[in-house]
């Protein structure tokens, strides 16, 4: 028998090494990963996910700049509104506060309209009574001297009737003609 040597059993201690190392299952995961990231490196593979990560950030860094933008431009329109609405606001009080000192000058005016209305009706209303009181008067007047007149009529009638003739009255007519001509 031989005597295995030094060099003889160190390289039997390799070969039982590296059969135990091509029988390791990790040893040839380590071995496709190493192969995969060669071919990857190869066909230039981080290159494009980097590019295509890039693309991406450009997209997203363009989106979030218009939203900004966006974001500004509503912020501007907000206050912008703002503004038109406080405007509006101060026009619409200045409105009301015209309009109820316009309502209380046409209430004046129209208390002051009113009052001279109620005063020419009383005048007017003093003058009809007035008329109709020199009216009813002279109606009074006027019935009364009827009244007299018949009453006189009467009288003299009564006197005729019963003096037949009063020689003082047939004087008088007869110097009536007289005085008349």
């Amino acid at each position: 028998m031989s005597v295995p040597t030094k060099t003889s059993c160190s390289s039997r201690k390799d070969q039982t090494a590296v059969i135990a190392l091509l029988q390791n299952p990790e040893f040839w995961v380590g071995v496709g990963f190493i192969l995969f990231t060669l071919v990857l490196v190869r066909f230039k593979v981080p290159g494009m996910i980097i590019g295509a990560l890039d693309s991406r950030a450009q997209k997203i860094q363009s989106q979030l700049d218009e939203a900004t933008h966006l974001r500004d431009e509503a912020q501007a329109l907000l206050a912008q509104i703002k503004t038109q609405r406080e405007e509006t606001e101060r026009t619409a009080a200045m409105m009301l506060e015209t309009a109820k000192t316009e309502a209380l000058r046409l209430q004046a005016e129209a208390k002051v309209k009113l009052d001279e209305q109620i005063e020419r009706r009383a005048l007017l209303a003093e003058r009809k009574i007035a008329t109709a009181e020199a009216q009813a008067a002279a109606e009074v007047k006027s019935a009364a001297a009827d009244l007299a007149a018949d009453t006189a009529e009467r009288i003299l009638a009564a006197r005729l009737v019963a003096a037949a003739g009063d020689p003082l009255i047939d004087a008088a007519i007869s110097d009536l003609g007289s005085k008349l001509q």
